[in-house]
């Protein structure tokens, strides 16, 4: 439907990678990145894929800087920290970004994912209420640094302004 309708959330976006790499061999992986809550920012979902060993993201987003990741990273947790300083409210800087997802496998849920014309919302619910991991574990958010006015105006880089 995501392909019919040419146009996707990042949710539609990352499963529509997801089924776009289990067609090439490789597991159909989401990641769910949540948010605070309290800072009126929403959580993001992404594809994850493994070459050589490391692991990269795929993103379907508006914004410039929370899209594709190379293949680099030796750990999930250490993919999702470099989303972490570009994860902020333009508004004030804020730093929102607070946990992750473990890896979530397609293949687990429902085999209708990838034909069905009904919305597949319930398996981002299942995303949702998935095991996720504490970015921040002890450290108290109050003492992050605010993103500083020239990353503020780099983040409010959008590809399609809202009408």
């Amino acid at each position: 439907m995501t392909l019919r309708a040419g146009t996707a959330h990042c949710a539609e976006g990352a499963m529509l990678a997801a089924a776009a790499f289990w067609y090439h061999g490789k597991p159909p992986l989401l990641l769910d990145l949540k948010v605070a809550k309290n800072k009126g920012d929403v959580d993001h979902v992404v594809t994850l894929f493994k070459e050589g060993g490391r692991w990269g993201a795929v993103s379907k987003t508006n914004h410039a800087v929370l899209r594709y990741r190379d293949p680099i990273y030796k750990t999930v947790r250490e993919l999702v920290l470099s989303y972490f300083n570009e994860y902020f409210m333009v508004k004030d800087g804020a730093k929102t970004l607070r946990s992750y997802s473990a890896p979530f496998n397609l293949l687990r849920q429902h085999d209708t994912w990838l034909t069905s014309t009904d919305d597949a919302w319930d398996m981002m619910v299942d995303l949702d209420e998935s095991r996720h991991v504490d970015i921040l574990g002890g450290m108290s958010a109050r003492r992050l640094r605010a993103a500083d006015p020239i990353e503020m105006r780099a983040g409010g880089l959008v590809q399609w302004s809202e009408t």
